[in-house]
């Protein structure tokens, strides 16, 4: 089971989301965990690539305008993946991650 921990900052940006959209990135996370639970490539829909202005951050696709930016680290259970969520939401969190 992938393990996770979030910075600071994705709290406060969580904050600011509406009940829609943490609905949508929870979805959105479920389909992630599923993925790396079968050990399959993200689905194309999550968009998941590298983070161009950040080497080894990563980007996520939650929604139309839904954006989320992660890390991989260690997780405390051997073999598992572990993701540190940095920032979550719109197209803006991309200007100034």
């Amino acid at each position: 089971m992938p393990t996770h921990d979030e910075a600071p900052r994705f709290w406060r940006d969580w904050d600011k989301l509406t009940p829609e959209q943490r609905s949508l990135f929870l979805a959105a996370v479920a389909d992630m965990v599923a993925d790396m639970k079968a050990k399959r490539p993200f689905h194309p829909a999550l968009r998941v690539k590298g983070f161009r202005r950040l080497p080894g951050v990563f980007e996520m696709t939650w929604a139309n305008d839904g954006r989320a930016l992660f890390t991989y680290g260690t997780s405390p259970h051997a073999g598992d993946v572990h993701i540190t969520w940095l920032r979550i939401g719109t197209h803006d969190i991309l200007q100034h991650p």
